[in-house]
């Protein structure tokens, strides 16, 4: 049986990790998982590649002779199938853009009439992913390009640009206790219960239930895959949602009342792309992205 890329990129996070905690989390993968594609790893290659103990985990010699190779067939495999992808993408001349939350904000219209004019005959697909993957598709090669709520997995795949600041709300049912108030103290959410993104979102997840501000994380009653799954949960009284205000109204219902928090920081939308995918059409969809959310009212455009 041969070896996986998927098994030495597990080798190659846990290598440079030197934790299987933090190699799982950086993959979005159970440790468990993890620690059993390692072992199958190990007994295909019948070697052992790293010591562990309760405490820490070293490379043996094998493993230290590994990760360089290991690091260089990811490295081709990827550029292999960025060249795959760029002969595709030429030959259909489409570009598939990633979302988690309706984009809204006059973006495919805009971004449609500037391919027009600097990329005549391609046109955009737009494709909602889950919640569940906090890289918008773009780990899977499922699309070209995101447009992103941050923080993204910061492991050095990914490249964004800033395009856009709002405001953190929270989504509540009418008639609920806080629905009559023009903005709700982060405080006043302390005990509530909050409808959460999965956990495989990581720090997205945390994000969205304003657990980077809170003193105590937050209630999580469910989770929901979608924007629109957890608006559902909201106008069923299950809980409540943070959400950007933007989002806040594109997704107006006659069943939810939306206020602004106070004591959040902003959340910030980006367009995303993988740092080594530099196609010349990718490269002007993204700054036609940029252009047309940055013109947006509320919108930034980022320093540098």
């Amino acid at each position: 049986m041969d070896v996986h890329v998927r098994d030495l990129r597990y080798f190659v996070a846990v290598a440079e990790e030197l934790s299987f905690t933090r190699a799982a989390s950086r993959l979005f993968i159970a440790q468990p998982s993890l620690s059993k594609q390692i072992r199958q790893l190990e007994t295909l290659l019948r070697v052992t590649l790293f010591d562990r103990d309760h405490r820490s985990v070293a490379l043996t010699a094998a493993g230290a002779a590994l990760l360089p190779q290991a690091r260089l067939i990811i490295q081709q495999w990827e550029a292999a199938q960025c060249e795959i992808s760029h002969v595709v993408t030429a030959g259909r001349m489409t570009v598939t853009v990633g979302f988690h939350t309706r984009i809204g904000r006059g973006l495919t219209a805009g971004v449609t009439a500037r391919m027009a004019t600097l990329l005549p005959g391609w046109k955009l697909l737009f494709r909602q992913v889950s919640w569940s993957d906090p890289t918008v598709g773009l780990a899977s090669g499922d699309v070209d390009v995101a447009i992103a709520w941050l923080p993204m997995p910061d492991n050095r795949e990914f490249s964004w640009r800033v395009v856009a600041t709002e405001e953190r709300w929270v989504a509540l049912p009418v008639g609920h206790r806080l629905a009559a108030q023009e903005v709700v103290p982060l405080d006043e959410l302390a005990d509530e219960p909050f409808i959460a993104l999965p956990r495989t979102a990581g720090q997205l997840r945390e994000f969205w239930l304003g657990n980077d501000q809170r003193p105590a994380p937050a209630r999580v009653v469910a989770e929901a895959e979608t924007a629109e799954e957890s608006l559902e949960a909201v106008g069923s009284g299950l809980g409540l949602v943070l959400l950007s205000s933007g989002n806040a109204e594109i997704y107006q219902r006659d069943d939810i009342v939306c206020r602004p928090v106070a004591g959040l920081t902003p959340s910030e939308l980006a367009v995303v792309w993988r740092a080594r995918d530099e196609r010349p059409a990718l490269r002007v969809v993204i700054d036609a992205c940029a252009r047309c959310l940055c013109d947006q009212p509320g919108a930034m455009t980022p320093a540098g």
